[in-house]
């Protein structure tokens, strides 16, 4: 058994993880983190929907998407590490309740700004869920055998849910409207919060001094600029504008602020002694380099499907399906590769075969090919989710059950961090390399018009059906191959980064350590105490 409940509860509740319990406690957890990861994306397939019903501006539009994930990375060891300090269920249930009740706003949202709101609200309850259901998933399987069997199972879902996205938004937006993607989640917040209370159990950290108030604050605002400034760059924003470096800069600097006060605090919010170990810190690394692949890869890889091969919306989805279906064998096989392999052997050869993968893409081209896209994408999936299943595995078993809330949400804040960057540095390498025409232009396209098709595929597609005749035919050619030129040298600089996380994956222990389950004494609940 593990975890540690308040003193008052401990003679009536039995330990987290005793006997069978643990597996049902795992699939609430599962149902948790599934509505979590499936909101993250159903919007998507609805903003054309939105922008029709309630005419938002270019920024709100852009705020209506972001701010989702916005508000939950930034406050991930917010609430991570207040998990640790009045207990990791209080703060999971909190955050199911306010997932609901922010569903229902955004579902009948009127204007555009009532539906920020909403969807903030959705990323603060995001927040409070996410790294809460990774670090009781920590205290309720002690033993690392175990524990990596419900990873895997854990990561499957993720990728499931991202999957899951979409599709169901697309099925809703067909036969409801808009607001009908966030009703969903009401009537599963409404079973998750009495069975939650009923099924999961309580338990906290250590609870050694205060809880740092304003150094959490910090935490939170330094990585909203951050990850803002990252996303800025990402959409494409100039390179040079304030508005992408100043939250870029006060977010760092926020950071640093953060990281020198946690240094001189005798009970650090964050614990940054974990980074000195080798396990952890590169398992962290690695979860970076894994999403800064897969975020920018499929982004990249679902404009190729629509743009250059034309498929549809729905068609491009379930071409993007077999990556998920090998994700999920991949989590649910990981902790057999985990056994037999190491963690240092698995995720080296996870990032191998995603890099092997991504080199095989680069096969690509302006004619469809899809047992070349099927054996791509497949390998795609399951490199990744073996690399990413066994990093989060590493990187929680490095870290003291009482210390697992703050370790799950910098775990999670990674992953946050990594699909950011990805999308900002991919997106950057494939706007550097398309060029149609180069410096002389597509010959009988005005210089006007080549230069807005050089914007994007898209915008030159509008141009050439604009300029129609044999000049928009020559432009339309051009632009596809200065795509697919750019798509090649992405790959190509993605399959370098994943090199580099391979040669990142040698610093992992060789083998696998089950260490024996360690049953802390219970302590007075009292003892959770708050500072600034």
């Amino acid at each position: 058994m593990s975890g540690t409940t308040t003193a008052a509860a401990a003679p009536r509740r039995r330990a987290a993880g005793a006997g069978a319990n643990r597996w049902v406690v795992l699939v609430v957890l599962c149902a948790s983190l599934l509505l979590v990861a499936v909101d993250a994306t159903v919007l998507h397939v609805a903003v054309p929907a939105v922008t029709e019903d309630l005419r938002p501006g270019g920024i709100e539009l852009l705020w209506i998407v972001d701010v989702y994930p916005l508000v939950c990375a930034a406050l991930l060891i917010l609430f991570g590490t207040l998990g640790d300090r009045v207990g990791r269920r209080r703060v999971l249930l909190l955050g199911y309740a306010l997932f609901g009740l922010a569903s229902a706003l955004a579902a009948f949202a009127g204007s555009a700004p009532v539906l920020i709101a909403a969807r903030a609200l959705l990323g603060v309850g995001g927040a409070m869920i996410m790294p809460a259901t990774l670090s009781i998933l920590r205290q309720v399987f002690p033993d690392r055998r175990e524990r990596a069997l419900a990873i895997g199972i854990w990561t499957a879902v993720a990728a499931v849910g991202a999957a899951l996205g979409p599709l169901l938004g697309g099925a809703l937006i067909e036969h409801f409207w808009w607001g009908s993607v966030f009703l969903v989640n009401i009537p599963l917040m409404l079973v998750s919060l009495p069975v939650g209370r009923l099924l999961l159990p309580e338990s906290k950290g250590d609870g050694q001094g205060p809880w740092d108030v304003i150094g959490a604050l910090m935490a939170a605002a330094g990585l909203f600029g951050v990850v803002l400034g990252v996303k800025r760059l990402g959409a494409g924003d100039p390179v040079l504008s304030v508005l992408t470096w100043l939250p870029l800069l006060a977010g760092a600097a926020l950071l640093t602020g953060f990281v020198r006060r946690q240094k001189r605090r005798t009970h650090p919010l964050v614990d940054l002694a974990m980074f000195r170990r080798p396990a952890f810190s590169t398992s962290v690394g690695c979860i970076v380099l894994a999403m800064l692949a897969l975020v920018g890869l499929e982004l990249i890889a679902a404009q190729y499907l629509q743009l250059v091969l034309g498929l549809s919306p729905l068609q491009t989805g379930l071409r993007l399906l077999p990556l998920t279906f090998a994700a999920m064998a991949a989590g649910l096989v990981g902790a057999r590769l985990l056994r037999s392999l190491g963690p240092r052997r698995m995720v080296c050869a996870g990032f191998c075969l995603t890099a092997g993968a991504v080199l095989l893409l680069t096969e690509m081209g302006r004619t469809d090919d899809s047992a070349l896209l099927l054996t791509g994408f497949v390998l795609l999936g399951f490199g990744l989710e073996t690399t990413l299943f066994g990093a989060y595995e590493s990187m929680l078993s490095e870290v003291p059950p009482e210390r697992a809330g703050g370790a799950a949400a910098i775990g999670e804040t990674s992953y946050q961090l990594g699909a950011g960057i990805g999308i900002a540095l991919l997106g950057s390498v494939m706007n550097a390399a398309y060029q149609p025409g180069a410096s002389g232009g597509v010959p009988g396209v005005p210089g006007p018009d080549s230069r807005a098709a050089g914007h994007s595929l898209g915008e030159a597609y509008e141009v050439a059906a604009r300029l129609g005749g044999p000049a928009g035919v020559a432009l339309r050619r051009a632009a596809t191959d200065a795509f697919v030129h750019g798509l090649h040298v992405t790959l190509l600089v993605s399959a370098a980064l994943l090199a580099l996380g391979a040669l990142m994956a040698l610093r992992l222990p060789r083998v696998m350590h089950c260490e024996p389950a360690r049953v802390p004494a219970p302590r007075d609940a009292a003892d959770s105490r708050v500072s600034v």
